[in-house]
C-alpha cells in the first residue's frame, strides 16, 4: 500500500515590526515566495490524490462488472415470434424450438418485433435484442475474390486432385453428364490427413477454377457465445449459398462440431451437439444436383462423429497423405519455380533428405534456403543453402520437442 503523501510545513517566519519598511517589505515577500511553493505542492498532491482516486474507481467498476458477470445465469438465444397486448410476446428458443409466452418490460416491449433476435434467461425473460450480427458473420464469410491457388500449385497429392475435381468441380461445370449416366454426384467431400499437407489448398484451387460462389468458414467460429447462436449461423450460411448457386461451402476444423456425441450434460458440449444437428440437417436438406457443393477438411478424422459419415452427407472420403519421395520432388520444383535457383542444386537429393516432410514443411525449406542465401549477400540459392536448411528445421524440430517435455514435467 502506497504512503499516503505527507502535508509540506506550514513556514514561519518572525518578522520584526521595528525592522525598516524596505527589509520588513522584503521579509514579506519571501514569506509569500514560501507560500506559493507550499501551495504548489500541495495542488500537486491534490492531483495524484485524485489520479489515485480515479484509478481505484475504475478498478471497483470492472471488479463489480464481472461480479455480476458471475452473477449472472447462462442466457439463451431466442426468436420473437409474436408481439401479444398486455407486454407479453411468444419467444421461440433455439436448439429445442421451444415456444413460450412471457412478459416483457415496457422498456423491452417497445423495441421488439416479431423476427427479431433476443437473449433470455432460464426463466424465458427477455434480457436484450439482439442486433443482425449473425448474419454479418455470414455475409463475411463469402469470398469474393477468387483465390490465386490453381491445381498446379498443388504437389505429391494427383490422385486427391483427380477426385477432389470429379465430386467437386464437375458436377458445377457439367451436371448434365450426370443426368445422362443417371446418377447423383457426391453430396459432399471430406478432406482428413495430417497439417499441411494441402487440404486448404485443394479447396482454393476448386474455387480458382469454378465461377461458383466460395463461402468458407472454421469449425470453431460455429462456437459462438449464446445457446443456440451456432446453429443459427449455420443457416445462415446455408441460405446464403441458396441464394447464390452455385455455391461451394468450404469447412474447415470440421472436428471443432462433429466430434463424437457423448453423455456430457454441460450446455458447452449441448451447444456444439447442436451446432453439429443443424448442420446435419442442413446437408441432408440438399435435393439440387450440382448447384451447392460441401467441402470439409480435418486433422483429426478419428474424432469425428459417424453421424456425419454416412452416405449421403460425406459421400467421398478422401484421405491427403504425407508426400511420398516423388511427390516431395514434385512440390520442391513448386515452390522453387520462382526463385533464382543454382544449376548444382540436387532436387533428386532434396527429395530423399526430406521424408517425413509435409508440404507445408517443404514451403518452408525453400523460404529457409532463400534466407541463407540473402544472408551471405547471394542472389542465387545453392545445393548448400538447401543443405543448411534441412538441419535448421531439423535442430528446430528437435528444439520444440525438449521443450514440450521439459514443460510437461516441471
Amino acid at each position: 500500500m502506497s504512503r499516503s503523501p505527507s502535508i509540506p510545513d506550514r513556514p514561519h517566519r518572525d518578522i520584526d515590526p521595528d525592522l525598516p519598511d524596505d527589509e520588513r517589505l522584503e521579509a514579506l515577500r519571501g514569506h509569500y515566495e514560501d507560500l506559493v511553493e507550499i501551495n504548489e505542492q500541495l495542488s500537486d498532491q491534490l492531483d495524484d490524490a485524485t489520479e489515485r482516486r480515479n484509478r481505484l474507481r475504475e478498478r471497483v467498476d470492472r471488479v463489480e462488472r464481472e461480479n455480476e458477470t458471475l452473477k449472472s445465469s447462462s442466457l439463451y438465444l431466442a426468436t420473437v415470434e409474436d408481439v401479444m397486448d398486455d407486454d407479453e410476446v411468444i419467444v421461440k428458443q433455439h436448439g429445442n424450438n421451444q415456444e413460450v409466452l412471457t412478459d416483457v418490460s415496457p422498456r423491452i416491449v417497445e423495441r421488439v418485433d416479431p423476427g427479431d433476435r433476443v437473449a433470455v434467461n432460464d426463466s424465458f425473460a427477455i434480457q436484450s435484442v439482439l442486433s443482425t450480427e449473425t448474419d454479418a458473420r455470414a455475409q463475411s464469410m463469402e469470398i469474393t475474390e477468387r483465390p490465386d491457388v490453381s491445381y498446379e500449385d498443388i504437389g505429391g497429392i494427383d490422385d486427391q486432385v483427380r477426385e477432389v475435381r470429379e465430386a467437386v468441380e464437375q458436377p458445377l461445370s457439367e451436371p448434365e453428364m450426370f443426368e445422362e449416366v443417371g446418377i447423383d454426384p457426391p453430396s459432399g467431400v471430406l478432406l482428413y490427413g495430417p497439417p499441411g499437407t494441402g487440404k486448404t489448398m485443394l479447396a482454393k484451387a476448386v474455387a480458382n477454377q469454378t465461377d461458383a460462389t466460395f463461402i468458407k468458414m472454421a469449425g470453431s467460429e460455429l462456437v459462438r457465445k449464446f445457446i443456440g447462436e451456432g446453429s443459427r449461423l449455420v443457416r445462415d450460411l446455408f441460405e446464403m449459398a441458396r441464394g447464390r448457386e452455385p455455391a461451394i461451402i468450404f469447412i474447415d476444423e470440421i472436428d471443432a462440431i462433429a466430434t463424437t456425441r457423448t453423455e456430457s450434460k454441460t450446455s458447452g458440449d449441448a451447444e456444439v451437439q447442436r451446432t453439429m444437428m443443424q448442420l446435419l440437417s442442413e446437408m441432408d436438406g440438399f435435393e439440387a444436383r450440382g448447384e451447392i457443393r460441401i467441402i470439409a477438411a480435418t486433422n483429426r478424422f478419428d474424432m469425428l462423429d459417424r453421424a456425419i459419415l454416412r452416405p449421403g452427407r460425406f459421400d467421398r472420403l478422401i484421405e491427403v497423405p504425407e508426400p511420398d519421395r516423388d511427390g516431395r520432388e514434385q512440390i520442391l520444383q513448386i515452390h522453387t519455380r520462382n526463385m533464382s535457383v543454382d544449376d548444382d542444386v540436387d532436387f533428386d537429393s532434396l527429395a530423399d533428405e526430406t521424408e517425413g516432410y509435409s508440404g507445408a514443411d517443404i514451403e518452408s525449406l525453400a523460404t529457409e534456403a532463400g534466407m541463407f542465401a540473402i544472408r551471405n549477400d547471394r542472389d542465387e540459392v545453392t545445393h548448400h543453402d538447401f543443405v543448411d536448411a534441412v538441419e535448421k528445421l531439423e535442430d528446430d524440430d528437435s528444439s520444440d520437442v525438449v521443450s514440450s517435455a521439459g514443460y510437461f514435467y516441471q
